[in-house]
């Protein structure tokens, strides 16, 4: 009997030829401008073989950045570098998936044109700024505003039909590990008053609008 690591699965729009999904693993690789390059085509298409690949996080605005040198998908520039990366990964075989992301409060200054990160609510976080040296301390972030978040939802939607432009199979949603999406959905981070604050329910809203806005583009059976 086969192992069933390695038989196929039907999983939405997917037939997987086995059941090996490459999960999102931040590299920090991208060239001048967030651009994916090369070597990242190199990279993912190394593991082409495997069922499914997830992408490494990546921004969907310059505002939703807190690493150096990860990569984005809101610039022309990055949708053709992505195409590389996908042509290539489907030329071997392979199904990719690109992982939209903001990262909120989880940022600096330095990577945000002296602007400060935004979030749910002005919680600054515990722990130092990523890859900076000396340590730096996270800053107190910015509290978005109400009428700010409608166009956080469409940098989300725009993120996806830049990543179908770019030859993807299908986007997942980056909602987990303390970035934005998260930290509306935890009332340790979230002390809003208003329709995205408070109940479950409420701080459930905006993850639940960047759902939608993205099913819209690609089919809830492409959406992760």
């Amino acid at each position: 009997m086969s192992d069933p690591l390695f038989q196929p699965l039907k999983a939405g729009a997917f037939d997987l030829p086995n059941r090996i999904v490459m999960a999102p693993l931040t590299r920090c690789r991208a060239s001048v401008g967030r651009v994916p390059n090369e070597m990242m085509a190199e990279y993912y298409t190394q593991r082409a073989a495997f069922g499914l690949i997830l992408t490494e996080a990546t921004a969907v605005t310059p505002k939703g950045v807190g690493y150096p040198d990860t990569p984005g998908i809101w610039s022309a520039e990055q949708v053709e570098g992505w195409k590389q990366v996908t042509r290539s990964v489907h030329d071997a075989g392979g199904r990719i998936l690109l992982q939209l992301w903001h990262v909120g409060r989880i940022s600096d200054p330095m990577y945000l044109d002296g602007g400060l990160p935004l979030a749910p609510s002005a919680v600054q976080p515990a722990g130092h700024v990523s890859l900076v040296r000396p340590e730096k301390a996270f800053v107190t972030p910015r509290a978005l505003e109400t009428d700010e978040i409608p166009g956080i939802v469409e940098e989300f939607r725009k993120g996806a039909e830049n990543a179908k432009a770019a030859g993807f199979d299908g986007v997942e949603i980056h909602a987990a590990n303390g970035y934005l999406i998260d930290q509306f959905l935890q009332d340790s981070t979230n002390h809003r008053t208003d329709e995205y604050g408070g109940s479950i329910g409420n701080r459930a809203r905006f993850l639940l609008e960047v759902a939608d806005a993205v099913i819209r583009v690609w089919g809830a059976d492409r959406v992760g």
